[in-house]
């Protein structure tokens, strides 16, 4: 893979976007727990601030006793330090406890908004036609939800812990630090709260270079993302393919495309370690320079009498905690490359999302009895017209067989009156209490037990007398046994016998209206003329739309639509 092809969508609203994300829940049906909860935790932080000031306190008694060798204060300053710890502590875990139980909830509600839409309306066929720029959607709903509720509440409750302790502690230093004094030029200047415009000066000048050293990380871990997702798809379509691949002897070529994927994800994560090394190496000079810094201004006032030894550790821990604060971007701004590049990527999907939903789709209308097509156009992707105004009136118990050459459009017929095909227009009336089936040549079988997959989409039903009847007719009496048992059945059956499967899909549902592409062709002819007169049977009081090569197929029918292609097609109504 060409890793300098890919690049990182250029998302210059970084908190528009963020915001377009979060507030759905936060004005959700549980927009109340959520901001009591929210609530709950910056209260929980405001006392964490609280006592950090208390132990900024705590620290000139302590350090002063040991200086005047007071043994007695010095063991009641150890009994405080003993009660303000364990408040420390419980407040500490319950802001952990809330944090965490707001962060579950945000993101159960933010998976299933999200699974909601990308399933709703077939969006999640549309957008893998038409988008092809929004990869791997799966890894961003069950990944990037979670990592950005996460950083989110951790970055936004940060942010806010730092701004209480720079307003608690930026008056405590200015007030301990006191005047400076110096001469520049014959003229002595002096400067209030010294130590204040030390911190803010030192923290300023650390967070330019970190950001200036920092800024790749957004583009490098947001191609991380996809790159990993990448693989991981790969690494799934190996398995659900493995019957084919393997006839196919193509363990090979399956081993060299994994590791162009493989490779990608190692040559990134190498840009990475690179460029966060660099980052770590000025942080980590930076952080350990403001342990000592404080103490070396602070130092000519101590020797000077100025300040006793608590004093000086008090200023010490005051700017700590100041400097602390204004170094919110120098200590989070790993976090903050990742939390921008996961608000790329969902922002990405996000307008997916709001791209497929606004695709043209086949207007459908009520119409009481039958079903019409009304001026059906279809067209490829690249806008070449497939099928040009076509009208069809179908009454109940009317069957019609689309044939035509490969390619002229007779499958994107049938997916634009399923609602999947987007370059398609027209209206569809009938019904609306219309139930519709779709079969596909490649049927699907979900997870689960095999009476589940016999009824999918609807709920499983207990008719063992029906289902025996049923597998008998379709020549599955061996998988009576197995009704309840869970299993892979996508790779335990052939591709007959889900074809059968599904055929029996519509004798237990008995849709009203019933499209098929080329469903039974993997069946033999005996097996097919059996399954296919007992579904025309069962179609008698529907509409049955059938696509399919083989002549067997016409006398299930009673029309056959042929598409030639270039627009054109033509009815012939049978006897």
């Amino acid at each position: 893979m060409n890793t300098n092809a890919a690049q990182a969508p250029k998302v210059n609203h970084l908190f528009r976007n963020f915001w377009q994300l979060a507030k759905p829940y936060w004005v959700s049906e549980e927009k109340y727990r959520a901001w009591g909860l929210l609530a709950l935790i910056i209260a929980l932080s405001l006392g964490m601030v609280f006592m950090s000031v208390q132990f900024n306190s705590w620290y000139k008694e302590f350090y002063d006793t040991m200086q005047n060798l007071d043994k007695k204060g010095f063991e009641q300053a150890l009994y405080k330090f003993g009660y303000l710890a364990f408040i420390y502590i419980v407040i500490a875990v319950y802001t952990m406890w809330f944090q965490q139980m707001l962060e579950i909830r945000w993101r159960r509600w933010a998976t299933e908004h999200f699974t909601a839409r990308w399933l709703a309306d077939n969006n999640f066929y549309r957008i893998q036609l038409t988008d092809q720029g929004t990869d791997n959607p799966d890894q961003r709903i069950a990944e990037d939800v979670g990592q950005f509720i996460a950083i989110s509440l951790s970055l936004s409750l940060g942010l806010l812990r730092a701004l209480v302790t720079l307003v608690s502690f930026i008056g405590i230093l200015w007030t301990l630090s006191g005047p400076i004094s110096f001469m520049l030029a014959g003229t002595e200047i002096t400067i209030h709260g010294y130590m204040v415009w030390v911190a803010i000066i030192y923290a300023v000048i650390g967070s330019l270079i970190t950001v200036l050293l920092g800024r790749p990380l957004v583009s490098l871990n947001f191609l991380q993302q996809r790159f990993e997702a990448d693989f991981r798809f790969g690494l799934i379509r190996v398995r659900e393919n493995a019957e084919s691949i393997a006839l196919y002897h193509g363990d090979q070529e399956e081993q060299q495309r994994l590791s162009q994927r493989f490779n990608a994800v190692v040559g990134n994560f190498w840009a990475l370690m690179r460029r966060n090394k660099k980052l770590t190496w000025f942080t980590s000079f930076w952080g350990q320079l403001a342990i000592i810094f404080p103490l070396i201004v602070a130092a000519p006032r101590f020797f000077a009498k100025e300040i006793s030894f608590g004093g000086l550790m008090q200023i010490n821990s005051a700017f700590g905690q100041v400097y602390g604060a204004l170094d919110f971007v120098i200590g989070s701004f790993s976090t903050l490359a990742n939390w921008k590049a996961i608000i790329d990527r969902l922002s990405t999907f996000e307008t997916s999302l709001q791209a497929a939903q606004a695709l043209p789709r086949l207007a459908v209308t009520a119409k009481e009895g039958g079903i019409e097509w009304r001026q059906i156009c279809v067209s490829k992707p690249n806008g070449q017209l497939l099928i040009d105004n076509l009208n069809l009136q179908l009454r109940a118990g009317d069957s019609v067989l689309i044939r035509g050459p490969s390619g002229a459009g007779k499958s994107s017929l049938l997916r634009t009156l399923a609602g999947l095909w987007p370059y398609a227009s027209g209206e569809l009336a009938m019904p609306t209490t219309t139930q519709a089936l779709f079969l596909s040549q490649k049927p699907y079988m979900p997870l689960g037990t095999l009476r589940a997959a016999l009824f999918y989409p609807q709920v499983a039903r207990n008719e063992d007398a029906t289902l025996a009847d049923l597998l008998e007719l379709a020549g599955l009496s061996h998988l009576l046994p197995r009704l309840d048992e869970v299993d892979s059945w996508s790779h335990v059956l052939s591709l007959g016998e889900q074809q059968r499967v599904a055929l029996l899909r519509v004798l237990l549902l008995e849709p009203d209206f019933l499209l098929m592409d080329e469903s039974s062709s993997a069946l033999d002819a005996a097996g097919e003329a059996k399954l296919y007169a007992a579904v025309a049977e069962c179609m008698k009081k529907g509409v049955m739309v059938s696509v399919g090569h083989r002549s067997g197929l016409i006398e299930y029918h009673r029309q056959v639509l042929d598409c030639h292609g270039q627009g054109q097609w033509s009815l012939a109504i049978l006897s």
